[in-house]
């Protein structure tokens, strides 16, 4: 599975010039606002020292890492979830992604036009959740009337379904998002999908200047506050720098992050971000002529991970021969590791661990 992750904040807050260092895209990124008009998408690499390592060992004729989806959505306004600016176009991209990075504009830059007479980025980011949050309260509104309706009746399914969506109602209407109102996995299984947005998981991402990478500004301050007390992860990154490093060579990038006493781009520590928020976790493939990474949530047995690579694995699945990266870092080689007795045969009940090097045998 990819990360499908959509870019979303107010207009000019750096959104496609983030989009574009990440995904070498090259999609507008004007000083004006609505200059992105329609959702842009790109896949970027997952960065993973541990693949490198196994590949450098093995040395496969392919090589192929897991991916992260990126969708570049046009910036929001003041009454977005009404038809403004560009509206409910957007939030209905955004219904269809994973998870949500929110670029906040933390960043001084007189000659880009900003939203507000003031650059206060938890007014920014308080506007943006306003705007998701009413457009999910319109879609649960409509959704209890409907329910409600059908209770009277005599619609047993939808007396059923009808008090949780009263409760997500009540909480949206108190300024919570929807992963935030409470409900059990009983309860959000009792109500139909509505594709709300404020269900998904959020990640600020604080779109910073060049000086704020050694030390932080009280704006850059206000932000990590904000997201601290929402329980949402943040992540600075300073997009002119990451548009810097994108044309540059691998030699060149690493000098230019010494200079900056960084130790790696924003893109790694944007998706490995991503990656916590969603519970995802990596196993690796080693077959023939190719060496792969795999991304599954944590928690996934043998037999379903064995289906991401193909559905005849899990329905075929007999056993997982499995080794972990960091025992074959030691061993040196993997007739070694076998030798050290580090190679297992786990069964259908086993849960694969990050940074597993799995051997899949079936049987179809």
């Amino acid at each position: 599975m990819a990360i499908n992750c959509g870019i979303v904040g107010l207009p000019n807050v750096g959104k496609s010039t983030l989009f574009n260092a990440m995904t070498a895209a090259h999609v507008p990124a004007e000083k004006y606002p609505f200059c992105t008009k329609d959702q842009n998408t790109g896949m970027v690499a997952v960065p993973d020292k541990r693949l490198t390592d196994i590949a450098a060992m093995f040395k496969p004729e392919r090589v192929i890492p897991t991916q992260v989806e990126f969708v570049d959505i046009a910036g929001l306004v003041e009454g977005a979830h009404k038809g403004e600016g560009l509206g409910n176009r957007f939030l209905g991209h955004i219904r269809e992604v994973d998870a949500i990075a929110h670029v906040v504009r933390c960043f001084d830059a007189p000659d880009v036009a900003h939203s507000y007479p003031e650059l206060n980025p938890v007014h920014d980011i308080e506007v943006v959740n306003t705007e998701l949050a009413l457009a999910d309260l319109e879609l649960v509104q409509k959704a209890c009337e409907k329910t409600a309706h059908a209770a009277k009746t005599g619609s047993a399914e939808a007396r059923k379904e009808l008090p949780a969506l009263e409760k997500l109602k009540a909480a949206i209407e108190a300024g919570l998002p929807a992963r935030k109102a409470g409900l059990t996995a009983a309860e959000w299984e009792s109500i139909p999908k509505l594709g709300l947005v404020t269900d998904k998981p959020v990640l600020y991402v604080l779109n910073v200047n060049e000086s704020d990478v050694k030390a932080p500004s009280a704006r850059v301050k206000q932000a990590l506050d904000f997201a601290q007390k929402d329980g949402a992860a943040a992540v600075e990154i300073c997009g002119s720098i990451e548009d810097e490093l994108a044309d540059l060579s691998d030699e060149e990038k690493r000098a230019f992050l010494d200079d900056l006493g960084l130790e790696e781009p924003g893109l790694p520590r944007l998706i490995h971000a991503a990656y916590r928020l969603l519970d995802l976790i990596t196993f690796f493939t080693k077959d023939g002529p190719e060496v792969r990474a795999w991304t599954i949530k944590r928690g996934t047995r043998a037999p379903q991970a064995a289906g991401k690579i193909h559905t005849d694995f899990e329905k075929g699945f007999v056993r997982a021969e499995v080794y972990a990266y960091e025992e074959l870092m030691k061993a040196g080689s993997e007739q070694k590791l076998k030798e050290l007795g580090h190679m297992r045969v786990e069964g259908h009940e086993y849960v694969i661990k990050d940074g597993d090097i799995v051997h899949f045998r079936f049987n179809v």
